[in-house]
């Protein structure tokens, strides 16, 4: 990995950071997207301290924000014009339901449809810099998961539990049909489950109660860097990957290609994609 451009979300804090950390120290030059300048800064000043790295840079953008995260890929592709790894990490969970700048629901917003505009924003890069990879961050709770395509906003009623496990779901959906798409290009795309992470994000209730189950993001880090970085996962595409780094089955639901078609459709008109892009068959 060495010389390497990787591309880490919600890297301010948490696995992020940490992630950015073990990228940087296997010689990656490492872009963080942050929401905030001022724990952005910290965060790169850190990761580079502590890697002995001086390449960790800082990207500002707010990935609940559709034209925050348009402005933050134009910036990267004015300064980068190669990208080797995205890791789409960012992950949140909100007691209430809320709505975005964008009037999208807030959970949707950022764990779904952020992964999903930021990936299609740079494949053009990441094809041109094959071989090259794609990790999205999922969850274990995607196995308690119950899709609804036809309110996907959570308007009619609003879980908080639901509405992350949803999402978690909707990223291994989204993963397995880009990695259909990509098929021949020489980009992968692989999900995680990184296990009952100790970060700062708030853990839905009930799952509140098991906190002290929770691992540090040293040891919940290392199957997404895995994932990311191992020779031995050259040419491998549309898998789940555990805590553990192996392979791993998801939800049946999560294999239904139909379903995760109308989701592409769905996520294209609600980020302004294209609805036709490239499928390969």
């Amino acid at each position: 990995m060495n010389g390497k451009i990787a591309i880490v979300t919600g890297a301010s804090a948490g696995m992020g950071r940490q992630i950015s950390l073990e990228l940087a120290r296997a010689g990656v030059t490492v872009v963080m997207v942050c929401r905030n300048r001022e724990r952005g800064q910290a965060a790169v000043a850190d990761v580079r301290e502590r890697s002995g790295n001086a390449g960790p840079e800082l990207l500002l953008a707010d990935l609940s924000s559709q034209q925050s995260i348009r402005s933050a890929v134009s910036e990267f592709q004015s300064h980068h014009q190669q990208l080797h790894l995205l890791v789409n990490n960012v992950g949140v969970s909100v007691p209430r339901r809320t709505e975005t700048v964008d009037g999208i629901e807030t959970v949707l917003a950022t764990n779904h449809l952020a992964p999903f505009l930021v990936t299609n924003l740079l494949l053009a890069t990441l094809k041109a810099s094959a071989p090259s990879r794609i990790v999205t961050v999922s969850s274990g709770g995607q196995a308690m998961a119950r899709l609804n395509l036809d309110d996907l906003q959570s308007s009619r009623s609003y879980s908080e539990i639901a509405a992350y496990n949803q999402t978690k779901l909707l990223n291994l959906m989204f993963t397995y049909e880009l990695a259909r798409r990509l098929e021949g290009t020489g980009v992968t795309a692989n999900a995680v489950e990184p296990g009952f992470v100790r970060t700062n994000m708030k853990v839905p209730f009930p799952f509140s109660f098991f906190s002290f189950m929770r691992v540090p993001v040293e040891k919940g880090a290392l199957p997404t860097v895995h994932v990311a970085t191992s020779p031995a996962l050259d040419g491998v595409s549309g898998k789940f990957f555990s805590k553990s780094g192996v392979e791993i089955k998801s939800a049946k639901i999560s294999y239904d290609e139909d379903a995760a078609r109308r989701l592409w459709l769905i996520s294209a008109e609600l980020t302004h994609l294209p609805a036709e892009t490239p499928r390969r068959t």
